[in-house]
């Protein structure tokens, strides 16, 4: 059985959130961002070591953040770059002498639960490769310039999460061949996994509201809601389910 290690990253910038400071720092219920993160990897059982990939502008304060926390999991402080996979790269290359799962997990999904933890660290004993999702209730338009070219059956769709956790040595092979490639773009792992190792499983561990990720000012607001258990007026599902493959 591989060590699974949680790759927390927090390196963005917070462009579409304004201000200053950069998102993974703002607090929540007392705690940064970050730090709701981290604590929930800390306290899982099935977490073995803990990365943080931090905006390279902001290590000195992720340092004093982690100092302060006493974390006893976390193995590596990493320095991310400009763009996401450049986050999920610095980790890989970190650990490309290891044998070892790594879960990747934005720092701005603070609430990610026990349950999704576990069911993650699960289904990596049999899966190479896990994505957390949940299903998609709106109608999804595909259009373009302007007008609807496609309407797909929204049955089939789901709106992914993280963490998105993979065989250490198998996403490393995945990002090594999309760096051939001079259209290389995405905006997750399992997309870079999916388009360069194409027919690669990826299982699905069914998500959570709950787990939202902190992108506009007004979902600080909804978190310190959900944070605080008072969503009986959100109408949110309980987010309890067992995963199923992709």
């Amino acid at each position: 059985m591989k060590p699974d290690i949680a790759v927390v990253l927090a390196a963005g910038n917070s462009n579409r959130m304004g201000g200053s400071l950069p998102k993974q720092f703002l607090e929540l219920g007392g705690k940064t961002i970050l730090e709701h993160a981290v604590d929930a990897f800390e306290a899982n059982g099935n977490i073995h070591g803990i990365a943080i990939v931090s905006h390279p502008a902001w290590l000195e304060e992720t340092e004093r953040i982690a100092t302060r926390n006493r974390w006893q999991k976390l193995q590596k402080i990493l320095p991310g770059g400009k763009e996401r996979h450049h986050s999920s790269l610095s980790a890989i290359d970190a650990y490309r002498s290891e044998e070892v799962n790594l879960i990747f997990h934005d720092a701005a999904r603070p609430l990610v639960s026990r349950r999704i933890i576990d069911e993650v660290a699960s289904a990596l004993l049999h899966h190479q490769a896990v994505d957390v999702a949940i299903p998609c209730t709106d109608t999804v338009l595909q259009v373009k310039d302007g007008f609807i070219e496609h309407v797909p059956d929204r049955r089939t769709l789901m709106r992914s999460q993280t963490p998105q956790a993979f065989d250490a040595g198998l996403i490393a092979k995945a990002y090594d061949l999309a760096l051939r490639d001079k259209d290389f773009s995405c905006t997750d792992d399992c997309g870079v996994l999916l388009r360069y190792l194409p027919g690669t499983p990826v299982f699905i561990v069914q998500g959570d509201e709950r787990n939202l990720k902190l992108t506009r000012p007004q979902d600080l607001k909804l978190l310190e809601i959900l944070l605080n258990g008072q969503t009986e007026d959100l109408g949110l599902p309980s987010g309890n389910g067992t995963g199923r493959s992709a």
